[in-house]
């Protein structure tokens, strides 16, 4: 028998590929500002740990709450990753700013 596959496989990976290269973007300006080559706000570090916290605890519960609906696990996963996109979008576009 076949895995079941997902309905729309394509969204999910597009997911997944938005996510990786937005947190090497986050990755490599926090390099940046730490190593000095670029200014970086005073609280940084402490963002950086406490926001991966409060994302891994959102994620949990987005995913708790689709799986527990009876949502796909496609569904599921991308509730997971949802949390992770929004805060590595926000963390490019914000450390991504000149000035």
């Amino acid at each position: 028998m076949f895995p079941m596959m997902p309905k729309n496989p394509v969204r999910l990976w597009t997911q997944f590929a938005r996510i990786a290269i937005e947190s090497q973007m986050v990755i490599g300006l926090r390099t940046a500002g730490m190593m000095g080559i670029m200014a970086q706000a005073p609280g940084e570090p402490f963002v950086m740990v406490a926001e991966k916290q409060a994302a891994a605890t959102e994620s949990l519960f987005a995913m708790a709450r689709a799986a527990s609906r009876g949502h796909s696990a496609e569904r599921v996963m991308a509730a997971a990753l949802r949390p992770y996109g929004k805060r590595t979008r926000a963390n490019s576009r914000r450390l991504g700013r000149v000035g």
